[in-house]
């Protein structure tokens, strides 16, 4: 009965944050950072496993987010699945900057990437046998973003499904919807993988 309330007040409270951003005001830009650094940090640290790194990615993320404030579309999405996006997209470029550069570091490996995203390949409550992990990178994949990052909170991160929507700012019902339809398609394409890869 609380939920939807509750739900409805933190996005009024976001677009409430968003339209003092625009506005040019300081104090709603530290409100967005309060509320929303640490899951971009816990994203891009997993992405790029560079402290330093990932500090620079996060401050460049609530900078776009003050920059692009007026174009944000509560139509196609949360707050926080719109940082979380720009939050990705930053910090793969960031990889394959790094992965140019003239020092001789090692390059980086894209399918190493893959992995730290997708976690161990035995979470799956050990559904999944580790010479299926490639399959199990693909199909997470393949998922659209969001239902991945849910999937990820909930099962990488030990989150219950309430707590992955508080913390992605939506509805729970939305939340059950997504990890559930997420789980089917894993299944279905690990099925997929095994029928078709011989056994």
């Amino acid at each position: 009965m609380s939920g939807p309330g509750v739900e409805g007040k933190a996005d009024a409270d976001d677009a409430g944050v968003l339209a003092r951003l625009t506005a040019g005001d300081a104090s709603a830009a530290a409100e967005l950072y309060d509320r929303y650094a640490r899951i971009v940090y816990s994203l891009v640290l997993r992405i790029l496993q560079s402290e330093p790194e990932t500090e620079d990615v996060v401050q460049d993320v609530f900078v776009q987010a003050w920059q692009q404030a007026a174009r944000y579309d509560h139509g196609r999405g949360s707050v926080a699945g719109w940082l979380l996006t720009m939050a990705r997209t930053r910090a793969i470029d960031r990889l394959r900057a790094r992965r140019v550069r003239p020092e001789g570091q090692a390059l980086v490996d894209m399918d190493t990437v893959e992995r730290n995203l997708a976690g161990p390949a035995d979470v799956m409550g050990g559904l999944i046998a580790d010479e299926e992990a490639s399959a199990v990178r693909r199909a997470l994949a393949e998922l659209p973003f969001l239902q991945r990052i849910a999937i990820e909170l909930a099962y990488y991160e030990g989150l219950s499904q309430r707590e992955v929507a508080e913390r992605l700012d939506e509805p729970l019902g939305t939340i059950k919807t997504r990890i559930r339809t997420g789980m089917l398609r894993l299944r279905d394409s690990l099925a997929a993988a095994v029928t078709g890869g011989g056994s």
